[in-house]
C-alpha cells in the first residue's frame, strides 16, 4: 500500500515538472542585442570615462570595438561574464569595458561595437558625449569623500518659478544615486522653511527606487518629499535647502576572494540648493470689486434646499466653489437676504485633496434660513470672481436670483398700516363728565436735613476708612516696582504666555502644534530684535542673539527647540513630549528676555 502511495506521489510530481517546464518554455526569449552605455555623458577633458558593451546572449564571438579616435584608451577590453537563475528564469550576459580619456574638448559620438553570434552581426547603438573645461580633479581619486561627492546629488525641483501670487508651485525634493556606490541609511537633519509661502506637504506612500537622467547621466533616485506652495506675497521668494546625513557605502577599489568589490561606510552631510521663486502680483486692470483673492480655476453656484414652505419652517442656502486653486485662502461671498428672513451663522464645509496641481475639491457654506411672515421674497443673486493665471485674466461668475415662497403664516404688517388711525364711535358713561371739587384738603410735606443723616455721618468718616488702606497698596505697588529682577521675570513670563498661546490651543495635534510653536519663536524674534526673520537661518539667529550678549546655553536652547519643531514632522511625537517642548520653548523665551 505504502510503495503503491509512493508511485502515484512520483507520478504526480513528474507530470507538474513537466508542466512547469512547459509553462517556462512558452515565455518568449528576449531578442540578442549588443548595447552600449557610459559612466557619464558629461565630462572634463581631464576625466575619465567608463564605457561598457553588453550582450544577453550566449554564444557570441569576435567582439569588434569602436573606432575612439577622439579618446585615449586607459585601459580594456575587461571582458566579464554574469549568469544567474532565479525563479526559474536564466538569464545571461557578457561585457567587454574600456577605461578612456577624452584628447579635447567638444561633443563628440562614439561609433558603432560589433559583435558575431552565429551568422548574424549585432551592433551597438552610437553614444554621444561632451567633453566640458578640465575640473578640479583631487590627488586621491579614490578618496570617499570625492567618490560620494561626484555620485550623491540631493536635489530640489519646482513646477514653476514665475507663478502669480495665489498660484500654487509643486516641489520635489530627490535623492540621486549612481550606481557606483550605495546608500545604507539616511536621516533628514534640517527641513526646508517655506517664509512667504503658505504649504502643505503631499503624502508619499514608501520610497520607491526610480531610475532617471541627472546632468545626462543614468541614475537611480528616491523621491524624499512633495509639498504644494502657494506664495502669499510677491518678490523673490526663498525655498531653504533640506539637510541630510547620509550612511554611503564606497568602493575601496579591492574585491574579495569572490571578486565582489569591497566597499567602506562613511557618513557625509548633504544639501538641496537653494531655490527662488519669482511671484508675480495679480494684475490690478480688471480686477472686479467682488475679487477676494480667489486664484485657480473655479465653478461657482448657490442653491437652496426648499423654494415652498411654511412659517418658522427652515430652508438651507448654499454658496458652493469648487475647482482646482488655493481653495483655502480666500473667503466664500456672502448672500444678502430681505429683513424679513432669519438667517442663522452658516457652516462652512470642506472636501478638498491636496496634490502636485493644487487644491482640488469643494468649500461650501451653509446658511440656514426662517421666514416669520406669508409671502414671497426675494434672495439677489451673489457674484464671486477669481483669476485664471493660464487665461491670465479675471473671471466673474453671478448666480441667479432665488424666491422663497412662505404660504402659511402671520401677515405682514407694512408701514401704512401702523400710521393708519382706525376711526371708532364714542362712548357715552356715566363717569364721562364729573363735577368740579370746590374744596381741597392739603398736609404738609415731609422733609429730612441731610445734616446729622445716616449718610451724613457715613460720608463724613467713609475716607478714614481708605486712607490706610490706600497706603498699604501704594506701599505695595512700590516695593513692587523696585524689585527689578521680580519684574523682569513676571513681564518675560507674560511675553512667553502671549507668544506661545497658540502652540499652547495645539497640544495633542502634532503638526499644527510645531507648525504654531516655530511660528511663536520667530514672532519673539522679531518683537525683540525688531528684525525679519523669514529670510535667516539658524546660524544668523545664533549669530545676532550673541551681539545681544545672550549666553551660549540660553542660545543652544532656542536652537534646540527649532530642531525639535524640525525632527517632530518625520517622526512620532507623544503629548507627553509635546507638552515638555512646550515648556522648554516657555523657559527659553524667559531666559532670553531677562538678558535684552
Amino acid at each position: 500500500m505504502r510503495q503503491r502511495i509512493k508511485y502515484i506521489a512520483f507520478i504526480l510530481f513528474a507530470l507538474l515538472s513537466v508542466s512547469l517546464h512547459a509553462q517556462e518554455t512558452k515565455k518568449p526569449n528576449p531578442e540578442p542585442e549588443l548595447t552600449a552605455s557610459v559612466s557619464k555623458n558629461k565630462l572634463g577633458v581631464n576625466q575619465r570615462l567608463r564605457i561598457e558593451f553588453k550582450i544577453n546572449k550566449h554564444g557570441a564571438d569576435h567582439f569588434t570595438p569602436p573606432n575612439f579616435q577622439n579618446f585615449r584608451v586607459i585601459s580594456g577590453p575587461i571582458q566579464s561574464i554574469s549568469q544567474s537563475y532565479i525563479n526559474g528564469k536564466a538569464s545571461y550576459s557578457q561585457s567587454y569595458t574600456y577605461i578612456i580619456q577624452p584628447r579635447k574638448k567638444g561633443e563628440f559620438l562614439i561609433p558603432s561595437a560589433s559583435i558575431q553570434l552565429g551568422k548574424k552581426t549585432l551592433k551597438s547603438k552610437p553614444v554621444k558625449v561632451i567633453v566640458l573645461d578640465a575640473v578640479e580633479i583631487p590627488k586621491d581619486p579614490n578618496d570617499p569623500n570625492y567618490i560620494a561627492q561626484q555620485n550623491i546629488h540631493l536635489v530640489a525641483e519646482i513646477s514653476k518659478s514665475r507663478p502669480y501670487v495665489g498660484e500654487g508651485v509643486y516641489v520635489e525634493y530627490k535623492l540621486y544615486v549612481s550606481k557606483n556606490i550605495s546608500v545604507n541609511d539616511f536621516s533628514v537633519t534640517e527641513s526646508p522653511q517655506y517664509n512667504g509661502f503658505w504649504n502643505q506637504d503631499i503624502k508619499i506612500n514608501g520610497l520607491r527606487t526610480h531610475l532617471g537622467t541627472y546632468n545626462g547621466e543614468q541614475y537611480r533616485y528616491v523621491v524624499l518629499k512633495r509639498a504644494l506652495l502657494i506664495p502669499t506675497k510677491s518678490g523673490r521668494l526663498a525655498i531653504d535647502p533640506m539637510k541630510m546625513d547620509i550612511v554611503i557605502g564606497v568602493p575601496t577599489g579591492r574585491g574579495d576572494f569572490f571578486g565582489n568589490p569591497i566597499t567602506r561606510n562613511i557618513t557625509r552631510s548633504f544639501a538641496s540648493p537653494r531655490k527662488f521663486v519669482n511671484a508675480k502680483e495679480l494684475p490690478i486692470e480688471g480686477k472686479p470689486e467682488s475679487f477676494n483673492g480667489a486664484v485657480g480655476d473655479f465653478d461657482f453656484k448657490v442653491t437652496t434646499s426648499r423654494s415652498v414652505l411654511k412659517s418658522n419652517e427652515s430652508a438651507r442656502v448654499s454658496v458652493e466653489v469648487n475647482g482646482i486653486g488655493n481653495l483655502k485662502l480666500f473667503e466664500l461671498p456672502e448672500i444678502k437676504t430681505p429683513s424679513e428672513l432669519e438667517v442663522f451663522t452658516p457652516e462652512q464645509k470642506e472636501r478638498v485633496t491636496v496634490g502636485p496641481t493644487g487644491i482640488k475639491g469643494r468649500i461650501t457654506k451653509e446658511y440656514t434660513v426662517v421666514p416669520e411672515f406669508k409671502g414671497k421674497y426675494k434672495i439677489p443673486n451673489t457674484e464671486f470672481s477669481y483669476f485664471n493665471p493660464k487665461e491670465k485674466k479675471y473671471v466673474t461668475i453671478t448666480s441667479d436670483d432665488l424666491f422663497v415662497d412662505v404660504l402659511e403664516g402671520k401677515e405682514l404688517v407694512t408701514d401704512s398700516d401702523k400710521n393708519s388711525v382706525a376711526k371708532k364711535d364714542v362712548v357715552s358713561t356715566g363717569a364721562s363728565f364729573r363735577y368740579i371739587q370746590t374744596k381741597a384738603t392739603f398736609s404738609p410735606a415731609k422733609t429730612v436735613d441731610f445734616f446729622k443723616s445716616n449718610s451724613y455721618y457715613l460720608l463724613l468718616f467713609l475716607p478714614l476708612v481708605f486712607i490706610p488702606i490706600g497706603i498699604v497698596v501704594a506701599k505695595r505697588r512700590e516695593a513692587r516696582s523696585n524689585d527689578v529682577l521680580g519684574n523682569k521675570l513676571r513681564k518675560a513670563d507674560r511675553l512667553a504666555k502671549k507668544y506661545l498661546s497658540e502652540a499652547k490651543k495645539q497640544l495633542g495635534q502634532k503638526e499644527q502644534f510645531y507648525i504654531a510653536l516655530e511660528k511663536a519663536l520667530h514672532n519673539y524674534l522679531k518683537a525683540k530684535l525688531r528684525i525679519e526673520t523669514s529670510d535667516i537661518s539658524k546660524e544668523k539667529i545664533t549669530e545676532l542673539l550673541e551681539d545681544k550678549k545672550v549666553d551660549n546655553d540660553s542660545i543652544s536652547s532656542f536652537i534646540d527647540v527649532f530642531k525639535s519643531c524640525d525632527m517632530a514632522r518625520y517622526s512620532p511625537v507623544t503629548v507627553v513630549e509635546m507638552n515638555q517642548d512646550y515648556e522648554k520653548a516657555k523657559q527659553v523665551i524667559t531666559q532670553i528676555d531677562k538678558q535684552l
